[in-house]
């Protein structure tokens, strides 16, 4: 089982990724993570990622699909993998589908896309809080500290990140939906696209997640 997950910023991918990941033993395998690995491990991939992104770059689509392919090539994905935050547009999903032909898994099998409106997902961001001591996370809605104002674990006074403010937000929404709604549209044609309301609570989502996946596994 081969799946990519795509969502904007604070839609929820990477909570629900991670409770499918576990459910199916597949390993959630995120961009971040595998430059991370990459570079830790000190493979030549990784080396010359390092070397990218130490020159202040971003790391190039080939670099990127050398590193998919890397990790795809690893035993803990023997029985599937998710793809968290790759591929971000058309390019990589088509260089995702060339490579995926070389491999075991032969090619993706679902794509999940949690479809969340503007402006919930302005509200779910602009009210997050961080402690820029400990750094705790909060969310006024959610997950709200005592206090307003203070970390619960070490009473620093909690700080708005810059990505989350209101103007910042919308830009980045912008920005994700003008690169996604190409690679929306190229999964739908394929019929690969699993549309799923990404609105409610983190339970409520995922049992959507979960009742399309399962639908999928056992057809």
């Amino acid at each position: 089982m081969l799946l990519v997950f795509l969502g904007p910023p604070g839609a929820g991918k990477g909570t629900q990724a991670t409770r499918l990941a576990a459910k199916y033993g597949v390993p959630q395998v995120s961009t971040g993570d595998m430059l991370r690995e990459a570079v830790a491990a000190g493979t030549d991939v990784g080396l010359r990622a390092k070397s990218i992104m130490d020159a202040g770059r971003l790391v190039d689509d080939e670099t990127l699909a050398d590193l998919v392919r890397a990790r795809l090539g690893q035993p803990d994905t023997a029985g599937g993998a998710i793809l968290d935050g790759y591929p971000r547009n058309t390019a990589q999903a088509k260089t995702l589908d060339m490579l995926l032909s070389d491999t075991s898994h032969g090619a993706v099998d679902r794509v999940v896309f949690l479809d969340v409106a503007e402006e919930i997902l302005v509200e779910r961001l602009s009210q997050r809080r961080a402690c820029p001591a400990c750094n705790a996370n909060f969310h006024l809605l959610f997950k709200p500290p005592a206090d307003d104002a203070q970390c619960d674990r070490c009473g620093t006074q909690l700080v708005q990140r810059e990505d989350d403010q209101e103007d910042v937000v919308r830009d980045r929404l912008r920005v994700y939906a003008d690169n996604t709604a190409p690679l929306v549209e190229y999964y739908e044609q394929l019929g690969l696209l699993v549309r799923i309301d990404g609105d409610g609570s983190i339970d409520d989502v995922w049992g959507r997640v979960d009742g399309a996946i399962s639908r999928t596994v056992c057809a």
